[in-house]
């Protein structure tokens, strides 16, 4: 079966893109087969695997728009095992065309039916909203993973998205669930920080990720290279957190958590 994971959270700059970067070169260097969908106009997943958007015509705009089929619009990464499905800037004006199309909550999972079979994992790197884009991919998927700052505000906004999943578990796709909250720019050194962790842990218990992804230079510097975390440093302490990340989101799958 096909594992499909979405990162959403409607902050943006929380680590989602980088995370699920991460998650995918993790689980391709254990032999996974990975897609990477981008499902966010900025295209920055594309741009962390060393993609430059000008060079390319994919795009998953043309996919949800019924343009083309998934299978002409997925490229290869330097990351064995790995493929991208890119974005472009026209999937900006998706929000609006969706409004008036038929099926629009549906449009990527059926697009995505032909080619799921090859993947034993496909990632939905969402925007940093709760429009039809981030709807299409909690309709896809089968589980949510929430990147988390350790910020002052965090908690209040993943109360209200685990509040709008629920509304989507029982309106449009009642296999969806959170498959877990993962605290991301993590700094030990503030005081703010712990603080945060312990509200969150105190208020999801087991749902938030043993691991946490420590605020680190080279897990940064990594997109500007065009590298995963794991293949730019592999032994630096973001790399070696996202590796511990990936065994975690593995158990939790098998277990059924």
């Amino acid at each position: 079966m096909t594992e499909i994971i979405a990162f959403a959270n409607q902050k943006g700059g929380v680590g989602k893109t980088t995370t699920a970067i991460n998650l995918g070169a993790s689980l391709a260097a254990i032999k996974k087969r990975v897609l990477l969908i981008d499902l966010d106009s900025q295209g920055n997943a594309g741009t962390g695997l060393g993609f430059v958007r000008s060079s390319h015509s994919q795009s998953v705009y043309d996919v949800i728009m019924g343009l083309s089929g998934a299978a002409e619009n997925i490229l290869s990464t330097a990351v064995p095992g790995m493929h991208i499905l890119p974005s472009t800037q026209a999937l900006a004006g998706a929000e609006v065309e969706l409004l008036d199309m038929e099926n629009k909550e549906y449009r990527l999972r059926d697009a995505l039916r032909p080619i799921m079979e090859h993947y034993d994992y496909i990632l939905l790197d969402c925007p940093p909203n709760l429009g039809y884009i981030t709807l299409n991919a909690l309709t896809t998927a089968n589980h949510v993973i929430i990147p988390l700052q350790c910020e002052f505000f965090a908690l209040e906004g993943v109360l209200h998205l685990i509040n709008t999943i629920k509304g989507i578990q029982q309106k449009w796709n009642p296999e969806l669930d959170v498959l877990g909250v993962l605290l991301t720019m993590y700094d030990r050194r503030y005081g703010m920080t712990r603080d945060v962790e312990d509200n969150v842990r105190e208020t999801f218990g087991d749902l938030v990720f043993k691991t946490v992804v420590p605020r680190n230079v080279r897990v940064a510097e990594a997109p500007s290279h065009g590298k995963p975390a794991l293949f730019y440093d592999f032994n630096s302490n973001g790399a070696q957190a996202y590796l511990r990340f990936a065994t975690e989101v593995i158990q939790k799958i098998e277990k059924g958590e």
